[in-house]
């Protein structure tokens, strides 16, 4: 999904370093711990440790555990709103979203990696399976909000409201066929994905 999310080149090693100072690097950090111990193992106290941060200073970056594999999620969001507010009006309902989800999901290459430990998390670790319900539903309101405009519509009537949940899935599916395969193209398996879609909604 789309869920995700730090878009900054990996940390370097820990040994001799300064401490952490970005969202982006302590997600890094905990990445990896959670990879080598395991998520319900690896605690806040582990994390700040290995960042050279102290616990005060973890919660002003995150509010939780749960929310370091989501990285800058929220301001990603925010990222496609406003790339959705600036498609011109010409472009098709179905084309615009499926571009701001592909721009949604594009990462600098030495991200990818982390990407794909980060939602191997999200994916398979009960606790973030269910804490991933409310994020979830903030990237479908995200599409949502731009269909119902679209379409002369509230937003929490149907037709936006199942777009909406129809892209989440489209978009989950081609990232489980992306975890399968290390020299998959997510952004080749959401393009395909999206396409199924389309051709679906522009169905007589």
């Amino acid at each position: 999904m789309p869920l995700t999310l730090d878009r900054r080149s990996a940390p370097g090693a820990r040994t001799g370093r300064l401490p952490a100072t970005s969202r982006a690097e302590l997600s890094h950090i905990a990445l990896q711990l959670f990879v080598e111990h395991g998520f319900d193992e690896t605690t806040v106290d582990d994390i700040a440790a290995a960042a050279g941060i102290g616990r005060r200073t973890f919660f002003r970056y995150f509010a939780s555990k749960n929310d370091l594999p989501w990285g800058d999620f929220d301001d990603m969001i925010e990222g496609m709103r406003a790339h959705l507010q600036a498609t011109p009006e010409d472009v098709p309902l179905m084309a615009a979203l499926r571009a701001a989800v592909l721009e949604f999901n594009r990462f600098p290459a030495a991200e990818i990696p982390y990407h794909r430990r980060r939602m191997e998390l999200l994916l398979n670790v009960p606790t973030l399976v269910a804490h991933s319900t409310l994020r979830y539903a903030a990237w479908r309101g995200a599409v949502a909000e731009f269909a119902a405009r679209r379409l002369g519509m509230a937003e929490g009537e149907l037709e936006p409201q199942a777009i909406g949940w129809a892209l989440l899935a489209a978009s989950m599916s081609a990232y489980e066929q992306w975890l399968r395969r290390d020299d998959a193209d997510l952004l080749a398996l959401l393009d395909s994905s999206f396409e199924v879609l389309e051709r679906a909604f522009a169905s007589p």
